[in-house]
C-alpha cells in the first residue's frame, strides 16, 4: 500500500514554499507601519508570512508579544508550526533603521527575512535585512492605496458631576 501525500498546487513558475522571499506586499506595510506608529512610544513586534511562496503578504501578532520603549520580547514558541513564516518585523521608535545586536541574534536564529520599521512611519521608513543582518532588497506590489488612519483618542467625558459642598445632589427632576 502507498502511502497518501497530498500535494499543493502551485502556479507554474512560482517559488516552492520556503523560497526566500522577494517582495512584501503594499497592505501588509501600511498595515504594520500603522501599528508601529499606534504603538509608540513601545516598540511594535510581529512575525511575517509569505503566501503565495516568495510574497510576504501576512502579519501575525504573537500572544504573549510584550514590547517597551527599547525592545520588543517574542514568544516564538506560541507559534503554530506553519512552514510559510518567514521572517520578524518590529519598529524601532528612536527612528534608526539599523539592526541593534538583540535584533542581530533574533535574525541569526529565527527567519529569512526581517523588517526593521523606523518613526515617523511613512511610506520609506522601513529597511529588509536576510538573516545575517545584511539589507537586503524587497520589491513592493499591489496597489498603494490610501494610508490606514491612525487612531485618534479623546478624553472620555466624565460619568459624574461633582459633589455640591452642601450635600445635596441634583436631580433629574425639574
Amino acid at each position: 500500500m502507498g502511502m497518501f501525500r497530498p500535494q499543493r498546487k502551485r502556479a507554474p513558475g512560482s517559488p516552492p514554499l520556503g523560497a526566500t522571499p522577494r517582495a512584501v506586499t503594499r497592505r501588509l506595510l501600511d498595515s504594520a507601519l500603522a501599528s508601529a506608529a499606534s504603538a509608540l512610544p513601545n516598540e511594535f513586534g510581529g512575525v511575517l508570512r509569505a503566501d503565495p511562496p516568495g510574497v510576504i503578504s501576512d502579519l501575525l501578532l504573537v500572544p504573549g508579544t510584550t514590547a517597551g520603549r527599547r525592545r520588543a520580547n517574542f514568544q516564538l514558541y506560541m507559534l503554530h508550526v506553519d512552514l510559510t513564516v518567514v521572517g520578524t518585523v518590529h519598529s524601532h521608535p528612536s527612528g534608526a533603521l539599523h539592526p541593534s545586536d538583540a535584533d542581530l541574534i533574533l535574525f541569526r536564529s529565527w527567519g529569512l527575512r526581517h523588517l526593521i520599521l523606523g518613526a515617523p512611519y511613512g511610506p520609506g521608513a522601513w529597511r529588509a535585512y536576510d538573516n545575517n543582518g545584511r539589507e537586503t532588497h524587497l520589491d513592493v506590489v499591489g496597489s498603494a492605496g490610501a494610508p490606514l488612519p491612525l487612531p485618534t483618542y479623546r478624553q472620555r467625558p466624565s460619568r459624574h458631576e461633582p459633589r455640591p459642598a452642601s450635600g445635596v445632589f441634583p436631580t433629574d427632576e425639574a
